[in-house]
């Protein structure tokens, strides 16, 4: 005579297993903490940060566009892939329908870097190389700062 089992009574208090028993389902962070943002968005996060460092001494920088790319593009047939020398920036001249852009590489950029702080500084450092050739300037004048170790 088999007695029959009744479900004990749920506790009080969070839930913490779907009915499926495959636990907490949504994101571990809300979208504005940042956990959320995606590396690609980090990345364009250092690029924004460190063209407004730059916005404050060269007003000038708002007329041009600041792009991330994933990788370098191979334009013309006669381009190729060179062992020693992957950019990790460019520049696009202006005309006369569209500004002057200047262009970071994300992948060739974290490829060279370890941590955060490592891929901030030559982000700024690519940044400031890349406005210096546009405005026909040194990296130094552009950025009085620019060589030394961001520490």
């Amino acid at each position: 005579m088999d007695k029959p089992v009744t479900p004990r009574a749920a506790a009080p208090g969070p839930r913490r297993r779907d009915r499926h028993g495959r636990g907490m389902r949504g994101p571990i962070a809300p979208p504005q903490v940042p956990l959320a943002a995606s590396r690609a968005e980090a990345f364009a996060d250092m690029v924004q940060d460190s063209v407004e460092r730059l916005e404050r001494r060269w007003p000038q920088l708002a007329d041009i566009d600041f792009l991330v790319l994933e990788v370098p593009r191979l334009d013309g047939p006669g381009q190729a892939w060179n062992d020693e020398a992957v950019p990790l920036g460019g520049t696009i001249s202006a005309r006369e329908d569209r500004p002057a852009r200047v262009v970071v590489y994300r992948r060739p950029v974290e490829i060279r870097t370890k941590g955060r702080d490592e891929r901030a500084a030559l982000v700024h450092e690519v940044v400031v190389e890349q406005v210096a050739e546009l405005l026909g300037l040194t990296p130094e004048t552009v950025d009085p700062r620019y060589g030394e170790d961001q520490g």
